[in-house]
């Protein structure tokens, strides 16, 4: 299956982030990974219904959220979804490259592009659970129309930052914060901006829990990726944020860059794969081709993995059509949890601790693996020196992305 897209010009990575249920900030996703330390915890979110148990079920909760209120210059984008956003512009020295983004280009020329799947659904699920009045209208607190629409985010990441360049919300599920990426190589190429923050953050809520659950999705313990006896994923809540601009000239040796992204839309079923893994391999066959490199060159895949008996077995016969024995891939889902829009930015940046430390994670909780599994997949962690790492996310009704990072 032959790609018909070209090499692209690589962009630089300045600064990258990412806080999960392991911690806030790269050192602590770092330490969780090497010493195999999952995130994950029994369900404790408090449903709407009154007198309503929680879902029985295993999450990745990020810790201290509700401690955080928004500045109060932000006090009007206030919900749990943009608190989460604002602790994660925060860490790795991220507000510094974004400062020294404006100062090369300008704030209007730095885009904002930031995925996620619902948004801020979890303050609408609070609106109309306190509607009041005769004629049932949303609290004063929650009557804020944008705040209840997919583009809460990109807005309020806007608004954090000062930031005035192109600002977009994707909203493609569990592929959304890796589309980012793609988005922002298309518009800087185009001329449309010099830089861009790109990023993801998606908050657990009712909608999310309960949602999935009616799919069947939900595993009810800790979720086993790529495991012979998986039965389900274990949700999570996540944000992270990176800065991408143009390659100057003399960029240092080591330093860190998007490759190539693939992008497809294969639309096979809303919620399933396609059974051949049609989709999958055409957004890894592209950004391979945009990264101009074989498969062979890839030290690390981090894999979409959910650990949903038919996402893994697709993804495995995917990754075994296209790469050799010699790959280390593996899902880190174990870890945070499947952070739904957020899942694209966080496994990017584990990647890119991949390429940056040679510490290449295995796969957490899993102890069997399915036999449909190739060699590929990695349930050990690992240490070597890489020079391409990838990542998958794929999301409902087809939405897939994968992307190539690489060291200069």
């Amino acid at each position: 299956m032959p790609s018909n897209v070209s090499a692209m010009p690589p962009l630089a990575i300045r600064a990258y982030t990412a806080t999960t249920a392991l911690g806030r900030g790269l050192d602590a996703q770092a330490r969780a990974l090497r010493e195999r330390r999952s995130g994950l915890r029994r369900n404790d979110f408090a449903p709407l219904a009154p007198g309503e148990a929680p879902l029985d079920c295993w999450i990745g909760r990020v810790e201290g959220v509700e401690q955080a209120p928004l500045p109060a210059h932000l006090a009007s984008w206030e919900c749990r979804n943009n608190r989460l956003a604002w602790l994660s512009l925060q860490p790795d020295g991220l507000p510094e490259a974004i400062a020294a983004a404006v100062a090369r280009h300008g704030a209007e020329r730095v885009a904002v592009i930031v995925g996620t799947s619902t948004s801020s659904i979890g303050a609408t699920e609070e609106a109309y659970a306190r509607l009041e009045g005769e004629d049932r209208h949303f609290p004063a607190d929650l009557s804020r129309p944008l705040l209840h629409t997919p583009h809460s985010l990109g807005a309020f990441v806007a608004a954090a930052t000062g930031l005035s360049g192109p600002c977009v919300t994707v909203a493609t599920a569990c592929s959304s914060s890796a589309k980012v990426f793609a988005q922002a190589a298309r518009l800087i190429q185009a001329g449309l901006a010099d830089a861009a923050l790109v990023g993801g953050v998606d908050t657990l809520c009712g909608s999310v829990l309960f949602g999935f659950n009616s799919l069947q999705l939900v595993s009810s313990e800790p979720c086993l990726p790529f495991d012979a006896h998986r039965v389900g994923l274990s949700l999570g809540e996540a944000g992270g944020f990176a800065v991408l601009e143009r390659c100057d000239a003399d960029e240092a040796p080591g330093s860190l860059q998007l490759h190539g992204y693939g992008e497809s839309s294969d639309a096979h079923h809303m919620s399933s794969p396609h059974p051949e893994g049609l989709g999958a391999r055409l957004a890894m066959i592209d950004a391979l081709a945009r990264a101009g490199i074989g498969a062979e060159r890839v030290g690390y895949l981090n894999l979409h993995g959910t650990a949903t008996p038919a996402n893994d077995q697709i993804e495995a016969f995917a990754v075994a059509s296209l790469f050799p024995p010699t790959l280390h891939a593996s899902s880190t889902k174990g870890w945070t949890g499947h952070t739904l829009g957020a899942a694209g930015i966080v496994e990017s940046a584990i990647a890119l601790l991949a390429l940056q430390h040679g510490h290449l994670p295995g796969i957490l909780n899993s102890r069997v693996p399915d036999p449909a599994n190739g060699p590929q997949i990695r349930f050990d962690n690992a240490e070597a020196t890489i020079d391409y790492a990838m990542n998958n996310s794929f999301g409902f009704g087809g939405n897939n992305c994968s992307l190539v990072f690489a060291r200069a």
